[in-house]
């Protein structure tokens, strides 16, 4: 399997700048794997094409105001994604201007009051090209409310805005982690969450904390020599137990996201049992791979040759996939983060 046989062409003009005027005001594409065909819907109409019986499963990790800006002790403005504390208390960071950021140098961090007082200086560097940063002090979340920025992805090409701090965001999100929201779940608002809760279908929450090598291309040629970044996730033995019950039962599993499918495929056995609750997943789903536990997906319109378009991919079929892609492209749907969803649906 090739990486370009994953490619298409997408109008630029598709890819979402911003979210819509009001969460959950989205177009939805409905995938249906059974019937090979698709058809519009809007967001709102999501609970009516579940399956009677399903389960829904969501990401609730948060996204940290991971983006910071530092000033070089040459004077120069430094761009750092803090992506997670290590063992020695460093901090692992993607920065700008890579090859001019050695060990040794040191930075200012800036506040958004405009004080800097907030020291670093990088201690290693990494073989992924990752910085590690050692900070003057010990740092939480209070750091990141001073400093920090909404780590935006590249593709939207503007500077965070106040609402991003909240658009940007699930409305159930809890658990801090993740540099890159999990955006399927940007469409649910708390009253369509109610309604399908009032249906008698019940929510779960898995975390899995979004690392920024979400957005990084697949630069190999075959697909199976491609790397997946790693990232951990966790599943409450409460929700891992209640899932295993429905999916014995027959019920059908609704992942909201690749999140969420990465977690539950990397948790579940060669039975398809959640057994493996807790670790650092790598996996990589693309045609071939026999999803063990997820049914149904509801995610977003992801980039050419990334590893989620593999993914749905290996859901719903490469040609169903594309096809659908053509019609929504034609149909000029949001692309991205801040764009509109699909639902394949077996």
């Amino acid at each position: 399997m090739l990486t370009k046989d994953y490619y298409f062409d997408l109008p630029s003009e598709l890819i979402a700048q911003e979210p819509s005027e009001r969460r959950g005001d989205d177009r939805l594409l409905l995938i249906d794997r059974s019937s090979r065909t698709f058809s519009d819907h809007m967001m709102k109409d999501f609970p009516s094409l579940i399956h009677s019986g399903s389960v829904i499963v969501v990401n609730n990790s948060r996204v940290r105001k991971a983006r910071v800006f530092a000033r070089s002790e040459t004077g120069g403005n430094v761009e750092f994604l803090f992506l997670g504390v290590e063992a020695d208390g460093a901090w692992k960071c993607m920065v700008s201007k890579t090859k001019r950021q050695k060990v040794g140098k040191e930075y200012r961090f800036l506040t958004r009051e405009g004080d800097d007082d907030i020291l670093g200086r990088i201690v290693r560097e990494n073989a992924d090209g990752t910085r590690s940063v050692m900070l003057n002090e010990a740092i939480d979340e209070s750091f990141f409310s001073r400093c920090g920025h909404v780590p935006l992805p590249p593709y939207i090409r503007r500077e965070d805005s106040w609402s991003d701090e909240t658009r940007y965001q699930t409305v159930y999100a809890k658990k801090m982690g993740s540099v890159a929201s999990p955006t399927a779940g940007l469409h649910f608002t708390k009253e369509l969450m109610d309604e399908v809760r009032g249906m008698g279908v019940p929510i779960y929450e898995v975390t899995l904390h979004v690392g920024a090598g979400t957005f990084l291309p697949v630069r190999t040629e075959n697909i199976e020599d491609h790397h997946m970044h790693t990232e951990s996730y966790s599943i409450d033995p409460e929700t891992a137990e209640a899932l295993n019950e429905a999916k014995a039962g027959g019920r059908r599993i609704v992942a909201i996201g690749t999140t969420s499918v990465r977690t539950l495929e990397s948790a579940a056995d060669e039975d398809g049992v959640l057994t493996k609750l807790s670790g650092d997943t790598s996996i990589f789903i693309h045609p071939g791979y026999r999803f063990r536990f997820v049914d149904d997906l509801l995610t977003n319109f992801h980039t050419p040759e990334s590893t989620l378009l593999m993914l749905v991919s290996a859901l719903a079929g490469k040609d169903l996939i594309f096809s659908a892609y053509r019609h929504a492209i034609d149909q000029r749907y949001r692309f991205f983060s801040y764009g509109d969803a699909s639902f394949i649906r077996g």
